[in-house]
């Protein structure tokens, strides 16, 4: 993938600030907290609006067994709005959070401010001369043999952060990082036995536990941002804080999908590339659903009681950190729904950079889930950071091209990312099916 080149003129208007540099068109203006506060209340009245005409439409729904078609498509423009004025909201409170590129104090190893500079110059020049030796005075095992550089380490945190911010699954997964290829984690598929015994009853010997291993697999995950030699040269500009805004969306946008849906050949393994079975014929290695009762829909009567059966098809122990997971137009539904009070169940953030609640358990849009349709699932729910594992290799690499697409520098970036289910039990499915 090579992402669109950045233009001379776009950052030209780059100036010096102390011992640090600011790049005016990487770091976007920080919003004031008024414009924050009044994307958040525009979402919330656009919500109160939505909520009233959705009680229409039940209204008519129960009086006439059916919906004025005017008002079914008002509410679907409706929900359109209220995904765009969350996203808003959204990247409002991101850009409020975000620390000032450039600028940052951060700890890092003896090593840090020398790497950085040489770096830099690899970056701007291709001169390679001061990496080489810093490399291999740090031993870093995370530097591959097949060509490139490893970036300083305040870059690759700020990779890492930046794709926990926009990357859903990862955001909620549990995280480990390795230095190996392969991570492997071993499990108990038995506990021991155990039992009760009387005060001078024998204490016959219990069974061994036995042990089984996951693996967990990295594969290489690439983008290839690009700058013109000239700009290179001429401006002045925070080259880490450009590769990792340029990059950052480019690798959360792959991971997203491969962490939902990745085959486990060529990239991480999504949770809804395994294999299924009814919840009640539940056994490791398969994740358990439940079904709706109705081909590609949920029940007509009480339909909000599938998605308390499946909060309590999770075992007590994971509820506690429990989230939903589900795309934008599975949302949409479940927005409508009321429980037994007329209550609904789908609820808002109660503030700007918070999460909207189904059932008060955070709700967390993945673009890449299944839509509704016959036998899908398309909704998920469970605690994912004990479910699922996203294993990062440590390293980032970064190799200058100034000959493959001239004028253009090509920076050819690489980090190696594996996931998998690591707890088949804490995650349940909702089958939009009868069986």
């Amino acid at each position: 993938m090579t992402d669109t080149p950045i233009s001379r003129e776009a950052l030209a208007a780059c100036e010096f600030s102390g011992d640090a540099v600011a790049a005016p068109e990487i770091k976007s203006a920080e919003p004031s907290p008024g414009a924050l506060d009044s994307a958040f209340e525009e979402f919330l009245r656009t919500f109160e609006t939505y909520r009233a005409d959705n009680d229409r439409r039940l209204a008519e729904i129960e009086k006439r067994g059916h919906a004025d078609p005017l008002l079914d498509e008002k509410l679907a423009r409706m929900d359109r709005a209220l995904d765009e004025d969350r996203r808003r909201a959204d990247r409002r409170a991101l850009d409020a959070a975000r620390p000032h590129l450039g600028r940052e104090t951060r700890a890092a190893s003896p090593l840090a401010p020398e790497h950085r500079a040489a770096f830099e110059s690899y970056v701007r020049t291709g001169a390679s001369q001061g990496l080489r030796p810093l490399e291999e005075k740090a031993l870093s095992i995370g530097s591959g043999t097949d060509g490139g550089y490893l970036v300083p380490t305040e870059l690759e945190r700020e990779v890492t952060l930046r794709l926990a911010q926009i990357s859903p699954i990862r955001a909620i997964a549990g995280n480990r990082q390795v230095s190996g290829a392969v991570f492997a984690k071993p499990f108990s598929a038995t506990g021991p036995a155990v039992g009760w015994v009387g005060e001078t009853a024998a204490r016959p010997q219990t069974a061994t536990p036995q042990l089984q291993q996951l693996s967990f697999p990295t594969m290489e995950l690439y983008a290839m941002p690009s700058a013109t030699a000239a700009l290179l040269d001429d401006a002045a500009i925070d080259v880490e804080s450009w590769i990792a805004e340029e990059v950052q969306q480019a690798f959360a946008e792959q991971e997203g999908a491969a962490f939902v849906n990745g085959d486990g050949s060529t990239q991480p393994k999504g949770f809804m590339a395994y294999d299924r079975v009814a919840a009640a014929s539940w056994v490791w290695g398969k994740l358990g659903y439940l079904v709706t009762g109705a081909a590609g829909a949920l029940p007509t009567s009480n339909p909000s009681d599938k998605l308390v059966d499946l909060v309590y098809a999770v075992k007590a122990g994971y509820r506690q950190n429990a989230a939903w997971v589900m795309n934008r137009k599975t949302q949409a539904e479940i927005r409508k729904l009321k429980d037994g009070q007329g209550n609904y169940l789908w609820q808002p953030p109660a503030s700007a950079g918070a999460q909207a609640t189904l059932m008060n358990f955070p709700v967390v849009e993945a673009e890449d889930m299944p839509a509704i349709a016959a036998d899908a699932c398309p909704i998920a729910f469970g605690d994912f950071r004990r479910g699922y594992l996203v294993v990062d290799r440590l390293g980032v690499r970064v190799l200058r091209d100034p000959f493959s697409a001239k004028p253009y520098v090509l920076f050819y970036t690489t980090k190696r990312v594996g996931g998998g289910v690591q707890d088949f039990d804490a995650i349940k499915l909702l089958k939009f099916g009868t069986a």
